[in-house]
C-alpha cells in the first residue's frame, strides 16, 4: 500500500511538472504572438468611395478609393470589389518632429516607392489584407529601429557613444574613450530591410588604432534581427572599447 501511495504520489509530481511546463511554454507562445503582431493599422474612414488608413501614431496615411459596389454587396466589402487607386502620403512635420522619426519615415517610404504600383499589387478587395499585412510589418520593423535611435541619444554614452548624427537613411556614430585611447567614427547605411540584412558601413579614425578591420571583425559576429543597431554598439563597446588597446 506504502509502495502504491508512493507510486501515486510520484506520478501526481510528474503531471504537475508537465502541467507547470506547458504553462510556461504557454506564457512563451503568447509573448512571442504579441511580439510579432505586426497590425500597425488604424481605418479612419470606410464610405461607399474610398477607405483611409493610417500608420504610424497618424504620421502616414493610405487612401484607397473603390470602384463601383457590386450588386448585393451592402457593405461594399466583397472581396472582387475594384480598387481604382491606393495613395500613400507622409502627414509627418519634418521640421518638428525628431531626427530618429524622419528616419523611420523615410525608411517606411523607401519600401513603399520600392514596390512600384500598389494599384497593381491590389487590384480587388481580396489583396487589401496582404498589403496591410506587408506595410505593418515594415512599419514595425523601422518602428523599432526609431526606439533603438532613441535608447542610444540617451543611453549612449554607457557605450562609449559620443554623439549621433541622422543624415539621409545614414547614421553617424562617434564613439571615444579613454582607457582604449581611441576615437573613430562608423557610419552605417540604413535601408528599409532593417533589420533582416548586415549593414554596410564606413569609418573614419581621428584618435588610436580602432578602423575598418576591427570594427568588421566585430560586426561579423552581431546577428541580424531584433534590436541589431543596440547590438551593434553594445558589442562595438563590449570588445574595442573597454580595455587597452
Amino acid at each position: 500500500l506504502c509502495r502504491e501511495l508512493s507510486d501515486l504520489e510520484t506520478q501526481n509530481e510528474q503531471m504537475l511538472a508537465q502541467m507547470n511546463q506547458l504553462k510556461e511554454e504557454e506564457k512563451s507562445c503568447q509573448e512571442l504572438l504579441e511580439t510579432y503582431d505586426f497590425t500597425e493599422w488604424e481605418i479612419t474612414e470606410w464610405s461607399e468611395q474610398q477607405a483611409v488608413f493610417n500608420f504610424l501614431y497618424d504620421s502616414i496615411e493610405l487612401t484607397i478609393v473603390f470602384g463601383p459596389p457590386i450588386d448585393g454587396d451592402v457593405f461594399g466589402e466583397d472581396p472582387s470589389r475594384k480598387i481604382v487607386s491606393l495613395n500613400f502620403e507622409s502627414l509627418l512635420d519634418e521640421e518638428e518632429a525628431p531626427p530618429s522619426s524622419c528616419l523611420v519615415q523615410r525608411l517606411i517610404f523607401q519600401f513603399i516607392e520600392s514596390q512600384g504600383c500598389w494599384q497593381e499589387k491590389c487590384p480587388t478587395l481580396y489583396y487589401l489584407p496582404q498589403v496591410l499585412h506587408d506595410v505593418s510589418l515594415v512599419v514595425s520593423r523601422c518602428k523599432i529601429l526609431g526606439e533603438e535611435i532613441e535608447f542610444l541619444e540617451r543611453w549612449g554614452g554607457k557605450y562609449n557613444l559620443l554623439k549621433m548624427d541622422i543624415n539621409d537613411t545614414k547614421v553617424k556614430l562617434l564613439f571615444s574613450a579613454s582607457t582604449a585611447f581611441a576615437k573613430f567614427e562608423l557610419t552605417l547605411s540604413l535601408s528599409a530591410s532593417y533589420p533582416s540584412v548586415s549593414l554596410p558601413f564606413t569609418v573614419q579614425k581621428q584618435i588610436g588604432n580602432i578602423g575598418e578591420e576591427e570594427i568588421s571583425a566585430v560586426l561579423s559576429n552581431v546577428p541580424v534581427g531584433y534590436h541589431y543597431l543596440r547590438r551593434i554598439v553594445s558589442l562595438i563597446h563590449q570588445n574595442l572599447l573597454q580595455d587597452p588597446r
